[in-house]
């Protein structure tokens, strides 16, 4: 038996001991992978006990003798383990480092966030030498656009001989990602449970007019089909006997009757989504005011104990501006909210209000999805669609999987329930497929960023840093994929020139003339999607610039010559075309699909009478002699001696779609190949150009990019560069960088933007000014585009700065005071970066502007962070 065997039977027994869990399967073989040394991919359903996985691997680091980190992708989580890992492991055994706190940070096991992780590799840190393990939890934020990158920096650059046991809610290519952690870090296994803990009924909430109640029909059968019951039911409702339509039969639940219709079914406690903080706090107040009460009245002084425990950092004064009197009074009828504008400890008093049972329902964004263990007896979500910054779009399947996770409580419900409401816009169809679909691909968000390819200029050589770039998940997918593109078009390519073949043989001269008219008529146009404003609008440009004479295919794919254009007092054009059997057609932007393309031109008679029939006759007969009209009727399939036979005419119609196809791949193949390594050379020589890197060699100016770890950092590094922050005193240099790290996100325009001095507006301006050239180097090579600053929080930081209170600071600035303790421990995080990279007075200044900044409720929320995921994340520094 060797060492690790015996260790491995040890620490078992140990991490079990006493707590009464028989692990299951997945558990067990998940166990023998970490005995054997490997790395660990654990893709299973939510609360089915993933965690325990990475319990054992710390307890197995510990029994080596070897430290163990447990990262976290927000703080919200950090923070939750640090009390769950202090109470197995031993509260001194555990520390906790992110941006904000520094808590025995020597201990055996550390929790952080990924960043600080990042970080630390990059600097070098000695806290790295004795590492033996490393837990990334919710892998699956590998997909985040921000926080992606840090995981695979991560996965990548950490020393070979450290154990990975990675986390992810059940995925559909859990394969390829143990693939590429084993090309990336050698003995990598995945481990796969796909059974829900507890089984989930989906389920679809109408109110019908008929009786004026709200009715649960099924969405899946019980094989996981879509269910035929309610599929007929929904139809027959909507028709009347004849086929004729109707008005529909239901209308949209009302959230205090969904609550009502949940507490007579038995479905509480729920969690009900609703994807805007507006509507939370709504949902709650209205089902507030019908007086309801979900838990009986013994809870009350429970609820009292945790609120006044959770809030006891806060003054009257911030109680009074949090209106904390009217939140609690919802608390103890069983009723909350749940979202990012809510202050952390108004927040954690909610989830652990409903983690005891004492809430009835919880109104919540899907920022109570994301890592908060905290199941409920149902799930509501409210509607499929969800804003997304640029407009509405449907929930994926990974996203609604993820929702749905949380229906079921391990050990109490027999089964859980996933509940969707009932809207106009909802098709029964795209929720079954949902519901059954299961899919949750795991796909790479990498890209090179100015700050990450500072970093590796400063630890790697060129070939080094290409390497980093190669070993990447992005890298990993794109070479599979092209793989796959490539197989494909050499079997396109092949089919291509078996069908050019057989056309020779049939058409042989003829066949240029007849493809070109194909081409034109652009092969299969029912496969074309409809335009949208902006191509009709060039669609109606090319009608206004057709000539009389002009041959084109028109819609119905035949060639007609143009009689006449015309503007109507719409301002849409309107041309008249004839067909070769003298029939006459008006052509709008609204009848084509794509702007129109002259074949050919034909001379028309004289006098120019296009209104008489006539004239109409004779253009047609010269149509049907123009032979570029004849090559378009036979590649449509026109009649006469020469046309084309049926068979063939299919032949050129599938030639010209292969060869669309395999034009379409070729662009694909073309992007995906080298995007990752054409990105790092664009980024590495404009920083060169910019001097911040010399040769291979950082600058001055390198050396402080390559410390500031923030989405804007090339634009922040300008701005350092140019002095903007120079010479201001502290609240002046906060509220000044805030606005790099503030993004106005209401409906509603911004308040007018308020400075506290003309120099500190002038400063301003120029890092507005660097910002827009640097967008234009983005835009121009295709990069992801630097946030522009934004001055919405400056009144804000000022005012903080300056002792105001809470009420006063927030006055009429659309800022809710979740966002205002998020933004401001992310400004105190930034300023701290500035102290570290900086030198001399403006050091100092940083520093003093974030030690001042972090007071009352900001001060109070420090181990309560708000980062919840809702938002772009902060980066940290170690």
């Amino acid at each position: 038996m060797t060492g690790t065997e015996v260790d491995g039977a040890a620490a078992r027994r140990t991490l079990l001991a006493g707590r009464g869990i028989e692990p299951d399967r997945f558990q067990l073989e998940a166990f023998d992978h970490l005995d054997a040394g490997d790395t660990v991919l654990v893709a299973a359903p939510t609360s089915s006990g993933k965690t325990l996985v990475a319990e054992y691997g710390i307890q197995l680091a510990l029994a080596r003798g070897q430290r163990a980190f447990y990262t976290a992708p927000i703080k919200a989580l950090s923070n939750q383990k640090l009390v769950e890992l202090g109470e197995l492991f031993g509260r001194e055994q555990v520390g906790l480092l992110t941006g904000d706190n520094v808590i025995r940070p020597d201990a055996p096991v550390v929790v952080m966030t990924t960043e600080v992780l990042r970080n630390m590799i990059y600097a070098g840190s000695p806290a790295l030498d004795d590492l033996g393990l490393v837990v990334l939890d919710e892998i699956h934020y590998l997909m985040d656009p921000y926080r992606g990158p840090v995981w695979e920096e991560v996965i990548v650059q950490l020393d070979q001989g450290v154990q990975l046991v990675c986390l992810s809610a059940t995925v559909s290519n859990g394969a390829e990602i143990a693939g590429w952690l084993d090309a990336v870090r050698g003995g990598a296994e995945v481990v796969v449970e796909t059974t829900r803990p507890v089984a989930l009924r989906n389920r679809l909430l109408l109110g019908d007019k008929a009786t004026g109640r709200l009715r649960l029909e099924d969405t899946l059968d019980e094989r996981g089909r879509p269910a035929r019951a309610t599929a007929r039911l929904l139809e027959r409702a909507e028709h009347q006997p004849g086929g004729r339509r109707r008005g529909s039969r239901w209308f949209s639940p009302r959230r205090p009757e969904v609550v009502e219709q949940l507490a007579e079914a038995g479905l509480l406690p729920a969690i009900y989504f609703v994807f805007s903080r507006n509507g939370c706090d709504e949902a709650a107040r209205a089902v507030g005011q019908t007086g309801v009460r979900l838990t009986d009245g013994s809870t009350t002084d429970r609820v009292a104990a945790i609120v006044e425990r959770r809030l006891a950092g806060l003054d009257a004064v911030t109680r009074e501006a949090l209106e904390v009197d009217r939140w609690h009074r919802l608390l103890e009828r069983g009723i909350a909210a749940h979202h990012a504008g809510l202050v952390p400890a108004m927040k954690e008093a909610v989830e652990e209000c409903f983690a005891e049972g004492l809430l009835g329902v919880v109104f919540a964004t899907e920022t109570l999805a994301m890592g908060v263990n905290l199941p409920a007896r149902s799930v509501v979500i409210e509607s499929l669609s969800k804003y997304r910054g640029d407009g509405h779009s449907t929930l994926t399947p990974g996203e609604y999987t993820q929702l749905t996770g949380r229906a079921g409580r391990r050990g109490i419900d027999r089964r859980g329930d996933a509940v969707v409401c009932w809207n106009r816009f909802l098709r029964f169809d795209d929720l079954a497929r949902l519901a059954s679909s299961g899919d949750f691909e795991l796909t790479s968000a990498f890209r090179p960023t100015y700050n990450m390819v500072a970093n590796l200029v400063a630890t790697q050589d060129r070939e080094g840093a290409r390497s980093v770039l190669g070993q990447s998940l992005a890298q990993f997918q794109t070479d599979r994929l092209v793989v796959g593109l490539r197989g494909r078009r050499e079997r396109i390519a092949d089919e291509l020139a078996d069908v050019r073949a057989v056309l020779d043989d049939e058409l042989g001269e003829r066949l240029g003339p007849v493809l070109d008219a194909a081409r034109a008529d652009g092969g299969d146009r029912r496969r074309r999607p409809a335009p949208d404003d902006h191509e009709r609008a060039l669609i109606d440009e090319a009608l206004a610039a057709l000539r009389p004479g002009a041959v084109l295919v028109g819609p119905s794919g035949w060639p007609a010559a143009v009689l006449s254009t015309s503007t109507r007092r719409s301002g849409e054009t309107l041309v008249r075309t004839v067909d070769a059997r003298g029939r006459v057609h008006q052509l709008r932007a609204g009848d084509l699909r794509t702007a129109p393309e002259p074949i050919g031109q034909i001379e028309l008679p004289r006098p120019y009478t296009p209104g008489k029939k006539g004239f109409q006759q004779e253009v047609g007969r010269r149509l049907d002699r123009d032979q570029a009209a004849r090559a378009a009727a036979e590649a449509r399939g026109g009649s006469g001696p020469d046309a084309p036979a049926a068979p063939v005419r299919r032949q050129v119609r599938r030639l010209v779609r292969l060869e669309r196809d395999l034009e379409a791949l070729d662009r694909r193949i073309g992007r995906s190949g080298g995007d990752l390594v054409r990105r790092f050379d664009v980024i590495e020589e404009e920083l060169r150009r910019r001097d911040f890197l010399d040769g291979w060699r950082l600058t001055s100016a390198g050396e402080t990019l390559a410390g500031l770890y923030h989405e804007s950092d090339l634009l922040l590094a300008e701005a350092l560069r140019a002095r903007c922050f120079d010479d201001l005193d502290a609240a002046e240099l906060a509220a000044l960088t805030s606005c790099l790290v503030y993004e106005h996100r209401s409906p509603d325009p911004p308040p007018p933007p308020w400075f506290p001095s003309a120099e500190v507006a002038r400063r301003y301006d120029t890092i507005e000014q660097l910002a827009a050239k640097l967008n234009r180097f983005e835009q121009h090579h295709d990069l992801p585009e630097t946030r522009p600053p934004d001055a919405g929080f400056v009144p804000i930081a000022h005012g903080w700065m300056l002792d105001l209170e809470l009420g006063d600071v927030l006055d009429d600035r659309q800022v809710s005071p979740g966002d205002f303790v998020r933004t401001a421990r992310q400004l105190i995080d930034l300023l701290r970066q500035l102290g570290q990279v900086t030198a001399g007075p403006l050091a100092a200044t940083a520093r003093d502007a974030a030690r001042d900044l972090d007071r009352g409720l900001v001060a109070a929320t420090r181990l309560d962070d708000a980062d919840d995921g809702e938002d772009e994340p902060a980066p940290e520094s170690a």
